[in-house]
């Protein structure tokens, strides 16, 4: 068994720069700074994300995706037969995307963001049908 060390959510904050008006368009060599991986979990990995603005609908078809803001709030948008779910999240409030589920975030005034996600990631800049 290899030895555990506690991680901080605030350093990993640290390392990352607010990227503002995000749109579904921004390609994702842009957000670079916006993203850092704190760990590995199970199949999938813990990232932390800082952005302004809106996000392209993605979608994890390996598993389930945890989901939850540390700092601001978003709507979390969930694709699900064809009807579009929205789910205001505020700072300390978590949701579990299913599993194949298409969901988008709209974070106008900003958002702070720890997810565990399985790879791949699926993106579609286009409401998926």
């Amino acid at each position: 068994m290899s030895k555990s060390t506690a991680i901080s959510i605030e350093e990993g904050f640290g390392k990352v720069k607010c990227f503002e008006n995000r749109t579904p368009e921004t390609a994702e060599g842009d957000m670079q700074d916006a993203f850092v991986k704190l760990a590995d979990f199970d199949r999938s990995a813990i990232y932390l994300t800082h952005y302004v603005g809106f996000s392209e609908w993605e979608r994890h078809p390996a598993g389930d995706e945890l989901v939850q803001v540390v700092e601001g709030e978003t709507t979390l948008v969930l694709l699900m037969d064809g009807v579009e779910n929205r789910n205001i999240l505020r700072q300390g409030e978590f949701l579990v995307v299913p599993q194949g589920v298409w969901h988008r975030f709209e974070s106008p005034k900003g958002l702070k963001v720890l997810t565990i996600t399985p790879p791949p990631t699926e993106h579609s800049v286009e409401m998926p049908e």
